[in-house]
């Protein structure tokens, strides 16, 4: 494996020792100590341990103080803001950044989780997303993966109605929004592996100051 595709799994490798639960040594090769570690960290806290940790979650109070910026009006501070992980995309007004607003995000607010593989290399393709974390059913907080034409959109859980789900994410009408987004284009939900999942249910919500969108932009 060349070198620099094992960074990401020796951070997991570093994150599952810090965490208590040793992989064995920190060599960025997935082999079957690595991969004991991170099913007993998946064990050890699952649901039933997550009812001790009820406070807001992390990356979505990142996402929050994001809430109503529009790549033009406030392109500046846009831009100031997604590059705080160390990275971005570019110019949100130029750029398809739902996927650059998630990875700031997670990267911000959770500097311990590994992003793996092609969703490392290019976290701005919003299906490379279904690469992230553990799979859940669609709970508060949680990364949801759209389908639109060939490509994708990606955002958080809010909430849910009879028809769509409430998702807090940028990209959707040009600025960071909570959008309904339709049930029928959901591909996945995906969970950071350093937090133990919510046994939680999406709350219901109601149509009203929220925009409906099909083809995110």
């Amino acid at each position: 494996m060349p070198t620099d595709m094992r960074k990401p799994i020796r951070d997991l490798q570093r994150a599952l020792e810090r965490l208590g639960h040793s992989p064995g040594p920190i060599d960025g090769l997935w082999g079957p100590r690595t991969e004991r570690a991170l099913e007993a960290l998946l064990a050890a806290k699952g649901p039933a341990a997550s009812s001790s940790s009820p406070g807001p979650l992390p990356w979505i109070a990142e996402a929050m103080s994001a809430l109503g910026r529009h790549e033009v009006r406030d392109r500046s501070w846009l831009m100031a803001w997604l590059k705080r992980d160390g990275r971005s995309l570019g110019d949100p007004a130029k750029n398809p950044w739902c996927g650059d607003f998630l990875e700031t995000c997670i990267r911000v607010a959770l500097p311990d989780e590994p992003l793996l593989g092609a969703l490392g290399s290019n976290p701005y393709w919003a299906r490379n997303w279904l690469r992230f974390g553990q799979e859940v059913a669609p709970i508060p907080g949680a990364v949801l993966m759209f389908a639109r034409g060939s490509g994708g959109h990606v955002g958080f859980a809010k909430g849910q109605d009879d028809t769509h789900f409430y998702v807090l994410g940028g990209n959707q009408s040009d600025a960071v929004t909570i959008a309904r987004i339709a049930r029928s284009r959901l591909l996945g939900a995906r969970w950071p592996t350093t937090v133990p999942p919510r046994a939680q249910s999406l709350p219901v919500m109601k149509p009203g100051g929220h925009p409906t969108t099909t083809n995110e932009t």
